[in-house]
């Protein structure tokens, strides 16, 4: 959905201009929401709401988009949102769900979960890039959201630092993989571990990488060149079943 008739957007707002306009129309509680992992092959993909207060209160200095930001402002941020905000809520959805239900619907799942479960009721929903329906009240997809929007850019730091965190964890679970460095996105050093170690629990087995590491895998061990487990000594490749996800939420 389009923003509202006559809604004047100025530029010197910068960052925070998008929802001054929409507050200047009536809607005062403006919600982001934006996601994390989309792109990986391995750990889960989280999405995050955020809803911003008005004025120098929801000002935060430094914040746009978390792909832009070091690791040391991100975490910095990440603080500041949690502090400052409305309301907050991260949704966790692990590999093995996003392999049952497919990438697509788990991402608008957890993205329309995140704003449902906001305790402050947004009035009005921005998000980075593409719709998401189902929220119940009007939306605005924005290209680049994440640097335009402030309450975008805060959700997106919300997911971005929870996952890494989340990956850091598994490194500790999985240190064959390097999780730490590469957060389980697909390059040289971690396609190089899924071709020695083959895929382990925490992999997505649904993209064509993890399931060609798993095949070339057991290819080998049919050739009688011995028998690779799970890294970390797990007993079987194969994930175990996953329940439901883990969130989190603040309020103001």
């Amino acid at each position: 959905m389009l923003l509202p008739p006559k809604t004047v957007t100025r530029r010197e707002g910068g960052i925070y201009a998008l929802e001054r306009s929409l507050r200047r129309r009536g809607f005062l509680h403006v919600a982001g929401a934006d996601e994390a992992g989309r792109g990986a092959c391995a750990g889960p993909l989280v999405a995050a709401a955020a809803v911003l207060p008005d004025g120098k209160a929801g000002e935060i200095p430094g914040l746009t988009d978390s792909k832009l930001l070091t690791p040391l402002a991100r975490d910095r941020i990440y603080d500041e949102v949690v502090k400052r905000a409305l309301a907050y809520h991260v949704v966790v959805i692990e590999a093995a769900e996003v392999d049952r239900l497919g990438l697509q619907f788990c991402n608008l799942s957890a993205l329309r979960r995140s704003l449902a479960a906001l305790a402050v009721r947004p009035e009005y929903v921005l998000t980075d890039g593409f719709p998401v329906d189902g929220a119940g009240v009007p939306g605005l997809a924005v290209w680049k959201g994440d640097q335009v929007a402030a309450c975008v850019a805060a959700a997106s730091v919300l997911a971005k630092v929870t996952r890494d965190r989340i990956m850091v964890q598994l490194a500790e679970k999985y240190p064959e993989y390097g999780f730490e460095l590469h957060k389980g996105y697909t390059t040289p050093e971690h396609s190089a571990a899924l071709r020695e170690h083959g895929p382990c629990a925490e992999h997505r087995f649904s993209y064509q990488n993890v399931a060609e590491s798993e095949r070339a895998l057991d290819g080998r061990e049919e050739h009688g060149r011995g028998t690779v487990g799970v890294a970390s000594g797990d007993p079987a490749r194969r994930r175990r079943r996953v329940g439901e996800d883990v969130s989190m939420e603040g309020v103001r």
